[in-house]
């Protein structure tokens, strides 16, 4: 009878310190899992603003015609993507043709950026097209109040590296007066230049 007892005795002071062990190790697993969460969240945050990033900003070049806007690009996989959000109210319910031009300067009313970016040597014309400057973005459709947007995406250009062919940095932004044709070489018969931005990378 007193050995029953006693065993009785020491498992009930056994059975607490089992359930005890057992949710601990439980806490522990649950801790150690939200741990490897949070590193996977950390990381693929960092992952996604490992971008490279460069922009024009966009100021008139003539004292007649108000311009402003912003061309934002960023790389991403081979890839470059721009953003250009662009205000002429003088060209409202307008269009003007908007083109990457092979110098990064806007002096002397844009003339200092000298003629269309076309490392590839190829006759002008629309993007996308048999045969365009890689510089040839295209015009811009102006609301009542003149402003427009345009999205473009290529693996022609790029904002990092060597490839004097695809580097788009220190080259400007043009704001043409008029519409491109997409026929007359080697500009378009765009018109003079109004706008004038030069492409920089962020840091």
């Amino acid at each position: 009878m007193h050995l029953k007892t006693s065993f009785k005795n020491l498992l009930s002071a056994f059975l607490p310190l089992s359930v005890f062990i057992l949710v601990s190790c439980g806490s522990n697993e649950t801790s150690t899992a939200n741990e490897s969460s949070d590193t996977t969240t950390v990381t693929s945050t960092v992952e996604n603003e490992a971008f490279t990033k460069a922009e024009a900003v966009l100021n008139g070049t003539q004292p007649d015609t108000t311009v402003s806007g912003k061309a934002s690009f960023t790389e991403d996989n081979g890839k470059v993507k721009m953003t250009l959000d662009l205000t002429v109210p003088k060209k409202a319910n307008q269009s003007v043709a908007v083109h990457i031009h092979e110098h990064g300067s806007c002096g002397d009313m844009g003339k200092e950026a000298h003629g269309h970016w076309n490392p590839t040597k190829m006759n002008h014309g629309k993007w996308g097209s048999a045969s365009f400057h890689s510089g040839d973005i295209g015009n811009v459709d102006l609301n009542a109040e003149g402003k427009g947007t345009l999205e473009l995406e290529t693996d022609l250009w790029s904002i990092s590296g060597t490839d004097t062919t695809k580097n788009i940095l220190n080259k400007a932004i043009i704001v043409h007066g008029g519409v491109d044709d997409f026929t007359t070489q080697p500009t378009g018969n765009a018109g003079s230049r109004i706008g004038c931005g030069v492409i920089n990378k962020l840091n």
